[in-house]
C-alpha cells in the first residue's frame, strides 16, 4: 500500500506538491511512483530561474526500469532545487516526501494548488 499523506495535493501524473513556510512550492514524485520506477538511478533538474507552464517537463528520472519525464503541477519559476539528488538520487526511493523532493516553485498563482487531488482522490486514482 502506497503512503499518501493527507496534507499534500497530488497530480494525476504522479507528482506531490507541498506548500512550504516560505510560500513556495515544493514538488516530487509520490511514495507510489517511485515503488512503480524501482531503483532511481539518476535525477535531471532544471536550473534555478527556469520559468514552466503547467505540465511542463522540467526533468527526468532514470530508474533500473525506466526513464520518465517529470511534469510541472502548476505554472511557476524554479527557486530552488534538491542538489543532493546529484549524488544521492536513491532519496527519491527512501524519503519521497522530505528528502527526496525535486524542485521548489516560486508559484504564479497561489490558488492554482486547489484545482490539484487531494490525498483521497489520488487514493482513488491509484486503487
Amino acid at each position: 500500500m502506497a503512503n499518501i499523506p493527507g496534507d499534500l495535493h497530488y497530480t494525476e501524473e504522479h507528482e506531490y506538491i507541498r506548500k512550504t513556510e516560505s510560500g513556495l512550492i515544493e514538488v516530487g514524485i509520490t511514495d507510489y511512483a517511485q515503488g512503480e520506477l524501482g531503483d532511481v538511478v539518476y535525477v535531471e533538474l532544471p536550473k534555478v530561474g527556469t520559468k514552466l507552464a503547467k505540465h511542463d517537463v522540467f526533468g527526468t528520472i532514470e530508474a533500473v526500469k525506466a526513464v520518465s519525464e517529470l511534469f510541472s503541477p502548476i505554472a511557476g519559476e524554479v527557486a530552488e532545487t534538491n542538489s543532493r539528488l546529484d549524488g544521492e538520487p536513491a532519496l527519491v526511493n527512501s524519503d519521497p516526501y522530505k528528502e527526496g523532493w525535486m524542485i521548489r516553485l516560486k508559484p504564479d498563482d497561489d490558488s492554482a494548488i486547489d484545482g490539484l487531488m487531494d490525498s483521497a482522490a489520488y487514493a482513488k486514482q491509484i486503487g
